[in-house]
């Protein structure tokens, strides 16, 4: 009988050694969550923040601008682009050039050749050298007609051939020259049925519109002659940014073929036509540096700076966002104590272990293990330049906070995995 009663004793003694263990455990499971089922808080060791370089510090007061942000494309002004014709059609004998070559002024581009070419020499050889008899028939009958030897109507219809023919020549003079032939030779009898074709300006071949063989009418665009040292950029700013647009502002501009390289833009004219199928204005700005490989047509992106304002910033590695709103970290200095502290309470929290007094020492390393308290605390961002961005506040903040200036990409996506880690 008393065996049995000893057994009974022992059995309700496990048990309830069993139900004062397992609430111990329930409450340190409780404990060891509790820190992560606050919100918004994140807890970093002191190696990831050696990993991570971890920077604090506050909020800075920074000039800041806003900035204008533009596309457009590489282009030459309609002086600096030639679009070369023959004056009178004819079939290409030779074409001299090919597309990318430089040309200078008055270089030979293609070689036409037609017989209306020589009937245009041959009437101003006609009538230069009819003109010389005129002259002189007109220089006669004013001489008599001044002494009233003559009559005046010889003198008149003298007058009049001469002036007719000098008008005659004059023109075809001038046509011996549009088509590149020498008046002067084609007097002295030399004619040929071939005209050369030159460039009017200095630049790019970018076009070439005719084959050898093949015949070249009147307007035929024949070749198309670009200067590049002329190049700038055109762009298309967007009706809500017109009012920030000034001649002499700055631009700095990217290229495609250019990555790696700034150039800097000044604006030398803005358009006073509006385009309905964009809503913008076209702007041209000449660009500073050197324009070797410049090509237009290029296309190009650019931003410009306006409204200068001192305001609160802080560097945009300390700025994450989630969806529509912006946030930053700061050090929640409580949060960590608190952490240490349900890990580790004094006597009069009914530590199991009150003989073990926790030295300063061991505090640190309970503090190393649990890692920093990082607060996510939600701000409206405002103008961003040069790497910095505006801070507005929505609600108060602990006096000189310490903030996350870099790496909060990094918090997130901590405290993220620590959240879903928890729910399952």
């Amino acid at each position: 009988m008393k065996k049995i009663k000893y057994i009974t004793i022992l059995f309700i003694a496990l048990v309830l050694s069993s139900c004062h263990s397992q609430k111990k455990d329930e409450h340190e499971h409780e404990h060891k969550h509790e820190k992560h089922e606050k919100k918004g808080i994140v807890f970093l060791s002191e190696q990831q923040q050696e990993a991570l370089d971890l920077k604090l510090g506050g909020f800075q007061m920074r000039n800041l601008t806003s900035i204008v942000k533009i596309n457009g494309e590489l282009a030459v002004p309609p002086e600096k682009t030639a679009t070369v014709t023959a004056i009178i059609g004819g079939n290409v004998k030779q074409i001299k050039v090919f597309y990318g070559d430089y040309v200078r002024k008055g270089q030979t581009l293609a070689i036409l050749e037609h017989p209306d070419y020589i009937s245009v020499q041959e009437d101003f050889a006609g009538i230069a050298n009819r003109l010389e008899f005129l002259k002189h028939a007109y220089e006669r009958q004013k001489e008599l007609y001044d002494n009233q030897v003559g009559a005046g109507k010889d003198f008149e219809r003298a007058k009049a051939e001469y002036y007719t023919a000098k008008a005659q020549y004059s023109g075809l003079k001038l046509r011996l020259q549009q088509l590149n032939l020498s008046p002067e030779k084609v007097k002295n009898g030399l004619i040929s049925n071939q005209i050369k074709i030159v460039s009017p300006i200095s630049g790019y071949v970018n076009k070439i519109n005719i084959n050898t063989g093949g015949y070249a009418g009147a307007s035929t665009p024949l070749f198309e002659i670009t200067d590049n040292t002329a190049v700038h950029a055109d762009f298309m700013v967007y009706e809500k940014d017109i009012h920030l647009i000034k001649k002499g502002q700055k631009i700095h501009i990217r290229l495609a073929n250019h990555p790696d390289k700034e150039f800097t833009g000044k604006i030398f004219a803005i358009g006073k036509k509006f385009d309905d199928s964009v809503r913008a204005i076209q702007v041209h700005a000449k660009i500073e540096e050197e324009k070797k490989n410049l090509i237009p047509g290029m296309y190009l992106t650019g931003h410009l700076h306006t409204d200068e304002k001192y305001t609160r910033t802080l560097p945009d590695d300390a700025i994450v966002k989630q969806g529509e709103k912006s946030y930053i970290f700061i050090l929640d200095e409580d949060s960590s104590a608190e952490t240490l502290h349900s890990e580790h309470p004094d006597e009069t929290g009914k530590n199991e272990h009150p003989s073990d007094e926790h030295s300063d020492e061991d505090e640190h390393n309970h503090a190393d293990e649990h890692g920093t308290a990082f607060r996510m605390i939600e701000v409206i961002t405002g103008t961003s330049d040069s790497g910095y961005t505006e801070i507005k506040l929505l609600s108060d903040m602990p006096e000189n906070p310490k903030i996350v200036l870099n790496g909060a990409y990094y918090l997130l996506a901590d405290m993220k995995k620590e959240e879903t880690e928890h729910k399952h």
